[in-house]
C-alpha cells in the first residue's frame, strides 16, 4: 500500500477503506509518510469530501491512536456534552450540576480555550483552590459519590487529532466538514462517553458561522455517533451575540452561578434546560422532552442543582463559599463605562468583536502560552432588542492592564448597531438533529 495512490484515489473522488484511512494516520503519527503527503490528502478531503463511514472510520482510528478512557466503574449511564464554542458560552458551569442533581453521573473532562476567553477549566480555577488535576481513581470515586466531577484533560487522548489538526491549520484545510466532524467526535470517543450531546453554534460569535454549514457539521457528527453505535444527538444553537451577559472566566463563572440561583440571563438558562433535557433523555431518564425540561427547571427553583454545584466544589477542594460571597472572586482593578452612541434599538451585537474585546484585555489566549488574567472581561448591560438612549451604559469593561484598553473600547462600540425600528431577537435553538 502507498501513500500516493490513497492520495490519487480521494483526489479522484472515490471511497477510502478503513485500511487505506489507517495507513495514513498511522503511518503518518508514526513518522513514516511525511507532511507534504498528509497535506495533499486533506486537500483531497476539503474538495471531495468524506462519507458517513469513511468519516467514522477515521474518527476511531483517531480515537484509538492513544488513551481510550473505560468509563464503566461508574454507575449509570454517561452522557457527554460538547460545545463548538462561542461567546459567553458557560453551559458545561450549568449543565453539570443541573443533570447531576436529576441523577445523570457526570464525568467531564474539558480543556483549556484558545481564543476570546479560557475553556472551562480555566474557568474553574477562577474558584479558590479548585483542583482540576485529580487522579483516575479520585475522578471515579468522586462521579460515584457525588454524581459529578470536571477534571482537565489528561493522558494521551488522540494524538493523532492533535498532529492532523496541526497541520490543517498551517494548509488552509480546516474548513472540511469530515475532518472537523472526526476531529470533534474521536475526542468525545476516546473519552468513554456512554451517549454524545452536541451544541453546535452558528454566527459572527461561532466557528461556523454559516446556518447551513453549522447544519451539515451537525448531520456529519451525529451520523458518526450512528455508525458507530453511540446514542448522539444535536442542537444548533444562535451565537450571532454573546450568550448571556458576561464574556470573561471569573465574570462566567458568577453568572453561571447566577443561573443556578434561578435568577440568570434569559437566554443562558433556556439553552441549558434545553441540553439538559435532551441529556436526559439520551441518559434514558426521560422518553419526554417537556417533562424532562420541566423537571430540571425545578431542580433550579429548588436549589438541588446549586447544592449540586457547591458539593462538586468541595469534593474538589474548591470554597464552596464562593456560592455566596462574590468577593472571593478575583476583581479588575478598574471598570471601564462604553455608552450608548445614538438612541434606538439594539439591532446587532457582533459576539465575535465582543470576544476579541475581552481577549484584549487578558481573558482568553492569543496562543497556546499565553497567561489569562482571570479577573477581566466584558459584562454586557444591552443586547439585540433593547431600547437605548444616547449616553446610556451598553457595557462594563474589567480592566488591569490598560495597554489594550483603546482597542478593547473600539471592538465594544463596533459590535452594536442601531436601528429607529424595534427589533426581534434571533431565534435561540434553530434545530434539533438526532
Amino acid at each position: 500500500m502507498r501513500a500516493y495512490d490513497i492520495i490519487y484515489k480521494k483526489r479522484e473522488g472515490q471511497k477510502l477503506s478503513r485500511a487505506e484511512i489507517e495507513f495514513l494516520i498511522k503511518g503518518y503519527v508514526e513518522g513514516d509518510i511525511p507532511d507534504y503527503q498528509i497535506s495533499a490528502w486533506a486537500m483531497a478531503v476539503y474538495f471531495q469530501s468524506m462519507d458517513a463511514e469513511e468519516t467514522a472510520d477515521l474518527t476511531m482510528i483517531m480515537a484509538e491512536s492513544g488513551d481510550m478512557i473505560d468509563l464503566s466503574e461508574i454507575k449509570g449511564k454517561k452522557v457527554d456534552k460538547h460545545s463548538t464554542g462561542g461567546v459567553g458560552d458557560t453551559t458545561t458551569l450549568i449543565l453539570a450540576p443541573l443533570v447531576a442533581s436529576a441523577g445523570i453521573p457526570v464525568a467531564k473532562m474539558s480543556g483549556r480555550g484558545l481564543g476570546h476567553t479560557g475553556g472551562t477549566i480555566d474557568k474553574l480555577h477562577s474558584i479558590v483552590n479548585f483542583n482540576t488535576s485529580l487522579s483516575r481513581d479520585r475522578f471515579f470515586d468522586n462521579v460515584n459519590q457525588h454524581g459529578i466531577a470536571v477534571v482537565g484533560q489528561s493522558g494521551n487522548l488522540t494524538p493523532a487529532d492533535k498532529k492532523l489538526y496541526a497541520l490543517r491549520d498551517v494548509t488552509a484545510t480546516v474548513e472540511s466538514i469530515p475532518l472537523i466532524a472526526s476531529s470533534i467526535m474521536s475526542k468525545k470517543i476516546a473519552g468513554g462517553a456512554d451517549a454524545i450531546l452536541l451544541d453546535v453554534k452558528t454566527g459572527s460569535g461561532a466557528f461556523m458561522k454559516d446556518l447551513t454549514e453549522a447544519k451539515k457539521l451537525a448531520k456529519a457528527m451525529v451520523a458518526i455517533g450512528k455508525e458507530i453505535g453511540r446514542d448522539t444527538a444535536a442542537y444548533i444553537s444562535d451565537m450571532s451575540q454573546p450568550l448571556g451577559y458576561a464574556v470573561g472566566n471569573a465574570l462566567e463563572v458568577k453568572e453561571a452561578i447566577e443561573v443556578l440561583k434561578g435568577r440568570g440571563p434569559e437566554d443562558l438558562t433556556e439553552l441549558c434546560l434545553e441540553l439538559g433535557a435532551a441529556m436526559l433523555e439520551l441518559a434514558d431518564q426521560s422518553e419526554d422532552h417537556a417533562e424532562a425540561k420541566e423537571l430540571l427547571r425545578k431542580k433550579l427553583s429548588s436549589g438541588e442543582a446549586l447544592e449540586k454545584f457547591k458539593e462538586m466544589i468541595s469534593a474538589q477542594e474548591g470554597n464552596p463559599a464562593v456560592i455566596d460571597d462574590y468577593s472571593l472572586f478575583a476583581t479588575a482593578e478598574k471598570v471601564v463605562e462604553i455608552k450608548a452612541q445614538e438612541d434606538g434599538y439594539i439591532a446587532t451585537l457582533n459576539a465575535l468583536e465582543v470576544g476579541l474585546a475581552a481577549m484584549l484585555l487578558g481573558a482568553g489566549r492569543e496562543n497556546k502560552d499565553s497567561e489569562i488574567d482571570l479577573a477581566v472581561g466584558v459584562e454586557l448591560k444591552k443586547k439585540v432588542s433593547d431600547q437605548v438612549k444616547k449616553g446610556d451604559t451598553l457595557a462594563l469593561l474589567h480592566v488591569n492592564d490598560q495597554k489594550n484598553l483603546a482597542q478593547a473600547r473600539a471592538k465594544v462600540l463596533a459590535a452594536y448597531s442601531y436601528s429607529k425600528n424595534e427589533v426581534e431577537n434571533k431565534k435561540l435553538i434553530y434545530e434539533k438533529i438526532t
